[in-house]
């Protein structure tokens, strides 16, 4: 099982097909968990989501994965996922990292958290979703800023969901032209590099939001 995870880690492209030929239906429990812990714990971040979505969608296109159950399980693993990190960081910001560690984590950063996602959260759990890194660590924040549970899993199903679909799907299709299938790694890399894009740009945008809540009003 380590080694097959390894394997999908470092080899996505090369490695996929072999492993669902190896371990059949076990290879979505696979994926679950992969998806799970790259956002449910703020030490995993190196974990693969798109591009493991993609060629997991390429590969159903190719008919050696179901589409079905490929969606499903990686929506559940994204969902849960979110889910425990939510609660680490609800617990461990709220009362271990309080207590342990007055001077690092102070109330008045808790508070500036608080007020951040009372008022951007929502949008801020759907969109980091499609950003690496940024998923790993908005729904552990969102704990931390003991954003209401409610509020959190609606849009952290939304953002499951959309993520998904929009990720595998276009695997799915794209995954079917054959100069898709010869030059998968440099497609993989083009994900990666338009994904660090969007994480300056949204980085861009909350300095500059940040920036507006420390003006003095009326200015």
């Amino acid at each position: 099982m380590i080694e097959t995870i390894i394997g999908l880690i470092f080899h996505l492209d090369q490695n996929l097909s072999t492993v669902v030929q190896s371990y059949g239906i076990w290879t979505y429990l696979i994926l679950f968990c992969i998806i799970f812990f790259e956002t449910g714990f703020v030490i995993t971040p190196f974990l693969p989501g798109d591009s493991l979505l993609f060629v997991s969608g390429a590969a159903a296109a190719s008919g050696i994965m179901n589409l079905e159950i490929l969606i499903a399980a990686v929506i559940l693993g994204a969902v849960t996922g979110d889910t425990v990190n939510y609660w680490l960081g609800n617990y461990l910001g709220l009362h271990i990292f309080q207590k342990r560690f007055p001077n690092f984590i102070k109330k008045v950063y808790i508070d500036k958290t608080n007020g951040f996602y009372d008022k951007y959260g929502g949008a801020t759990i759907f969109v980091a979703r499609f950003v690496p890194l940024v998923r790993t660590f908005a729904p552990f924040l969102a704990g931390v800023g003991a954003m209401k549970y409610r509020r959190f899993l609606l849009y952290n199903v939304l953002g499951a969901v959309s993520w998904t679909l929009v990720v595998v799907l276009s695997g799915y299709y794209l995954g079917t032209f054959s100069i898709v299938k010869e030059n998968m790694s440099l497609l993989i890399l083009l994900v990666l590099a338009v994904t660090a894009g969007t994480i300056l740009l949204i980085l861009a945008g909350l300095i500059q939001a940040y920036r507006q809540t420390k003006k003095p009003e009326g200015q």
